[in-house]
């Protein structure tokens, strides 16, 4: 089969297609034909080996990539059911999130990761889901406890994760306020915000207003700017941060959960990875999907031979939604 293997860091084109053997599910495994996959910034921070605080902590390989065929969304059909397997049977359409491996025509997959794909999404727009919309669904749900008539802020409302956060505080009940640049306000008004505010205009953090929750994806602004946006009790969730060579995003996060233990008002990381639940979550985002309350939003798709392009274009910061490749 073929993939894309990294065998050091570099940029987009350190990504090599290559022949290599399709994997055999272990008993408690699936083997999946991967007919999309999407582009997400875990892909191109493991390609980076940035930041390279995170190789000497051990998050990425100090001298090498730890993950040799990178991609953690993959949506696609089962090809064989390991001998423990009794859920899923060949033909199944899945969809998944995964360390590594989204990158290739076949992909082992443990069982207990896996869900029925939605009904109503191609493979292409389930492909966009898993990583971007559980971090979001952790991010608002369960780090933000988002309730109905909570005010929410995204900050970062255009990109992968910032999509899917306006939808799942909507669909939970809360108004919200997405943060974008300009020529991104009417897809961010159409996705369900409320107010949408253009960074380019105004700050978000000196408008007057305060919020239930401040969801920051972008990292634009340090936490204690952030708190003139909340509420006295309000939350403040970090899901990313300016990128670097060296320490950021971390530091990014670092500062503002060192100050968490001073402030009256909350403060979180969200790390989804970390996650047991990852199926169960896949299954409530597939219920929202279903219901149309959630819908991927797809900025563009490559073909399967041009996923160092796709990787290239997300890591310049300005795609509107998902980058999806097709396999």
């Amino acid at each position: 089969m073929k993939a894309y293997v990294q065998r050091s860091y570099g940029s987009p084109d350190s990504l090599r297609l290559e022949d290599v053997p399709r994997p055999v599910p272990g008993d408690d495994e699936v083997l999946v034909r991967v007919h999309a996959t999407s582009v997400n910034p875990y892909d191109w921070h493991n390609m980076r080996g940035e930041p390279r605080v995170a190789r000497v902590l051990g998050e990425l390989g100090l001298r090498r990539p730890k993950i040799p065929v990178l991609g953690a969304d993959l949506a696609g059909t089962v090809a064989e059911a390991g001998a423990k397997v009794t859920e899923f049977a060949p033909g199944d359409e899945v969809f998944a999130m995964v360390e590594g491996g989204g990158f290739a025509e076949y992909a082992c997959v443990r069982a207990e990761l896996l869900a029925r794909k939605p009904r109503n999404l191609s493979f292409e727009q389930a492909a966009a889901v898993p990583l971007a919309a559980n971090t979001a669904l952790v991010a608002v749900r369960d780090d933000g406890g988002v309730r109905s008539g909570h005010r929410v802020l995204v900050n970062g409302a255009s990109g992968g994760v910032g999509t899917f956060a306006v939808q799942i505080a909507r669909a939970l009940g809360a108004s919200v306020t997405g943060v974008c640049g300009p020529r991104n306000v009417t897809m961010v008004k159409s996705i369900g915000a409320d107010d949408v505010v253009d960074y380019t205009v105004a700050d978000f953090t000196r408008t007057g207003r305060h919020h239930d929750l401040v969801v920051d994806i972008a990292g634009s602004r340090s936490m204690p700017a952030c708190r003139r946006a909340l509420a006295p009790k309000g939350g403040y969730v970090v899901v990313g941060g300016p990128p670097g060579r060296w320490v950021q995003p971390m530091g990014h996060v670092m500062a503002g959960l060192a100050l968490a233990p001073l402030l009256s008002q909350r403060a979180a990381l969200t790390n989804v990875l970390s996650r047991t639940d990852k199926k169960a979550m896949l299954e409530t985002l597939t219920g929202l999907i279903e219901s149309g309350e959630v819908t991927p939003v797809i900025d563009r798709t490559y073909p399967f031979d041009k996923i160092p392009a796709a990787v290239g274009y997300l890591e310049q910061g300005h795609a509107s939604g998902k980058v999806v490749v097709t396999v």
